[in-house]
């Protein structure tokens, strides 16, 4: 069985918006971008040091992580992960979420390998950890769902950088509610904070020019 990739372990292990210490006295200094190279995360004040790098945002919704299914998918396969629809974009889970009395599984209901936190067909998991975990635990090997190669990809370009963590529009809400999933209609998402515009360009040789996903 195969180790995860460097990338992949750093990001399901770092931990995202917390304050950059090298920009502690700046605006918008939270740590929400990963560099694929060198494994760490840093905020947009640090993307000097990286403009060559191949770069990964990360947003938040209702105080948790999550990434933006066209930019994960360049770099892992995404398969039977549920996303979600968030401001007309979809978006998968980073990690597993804390687990409420309503998301346990039920009777016919389906529910995540790994948690058991209820996801809609045909999906099995609810979030990028809950199947690399899943992965892990049957010894299955991580580098058949890896897509990320560093000599596949141009350097990534930043437009418009806002490093605002999003939060529910009430302070009362529930940071566990279940958002509307793709698989539905989405009469919600207006109510959505998902307004980080940063955009990763990662730029596959072998499909020619580069594939830039909207800013959301």
């Amino acid at each position: 069985m195969a180790m995860k990739p460097a990338w992949l372990e750093a990001l399901l292990s770092e931990t995202f918006f917390v304050t950059c210490q090298v920009h502690q006295n700046e605006d918008k200094n939270k740590k929400n971008i990963l560099c694929l190279i060198c494994c760490q995360s840093f905020c947009p004040h640090c993307l000097p040091s990286h403009h060559s790098h191949p770069l990964l945002q990360v947003r938040r919704y209702v105080y948790q992580d999550v990434i933006r299914l066209e930019d994960l998918k360049k770099l892992i396969a995404c398969s039977y992960i549920q996303p979600y629809t968030i401001n007309s974009a979809k978006a998968i889970f980073l990690k597993q979420r804390e687990q409420n009395r309503s998301s346990y599984k039920g009777p016919g209901n389906n529910s995540c390998f790994t948690c058991e936190r209820i996801v809609q067909e045909p999906f099995h998991f609810c979030s990028l950890s809950c199947k690399v975990d899943h992965m892990v635990y049957q010894a299955q090997d991580i580098s058949t769902i890896n897509r990320f190669d560093e000599s596949d990809f141009h350097f990534s370009q930043f437009r418009g950088i806002q490093n605002d963590q999003t939060t529910p529009n009430t302070s009362n809400e529930d940071p566990s509610h279940e958002f509307q999933a793709s698989s539905c209609s989405s009469h919600d998402r207006g109510n959505s904070e998902y307004s980080n515009q940063i955009m990763l360009s990662l730029h596959n040789r072998r499909k020619g020019a580069p594939r830039r996903s909207p800013l959301v």
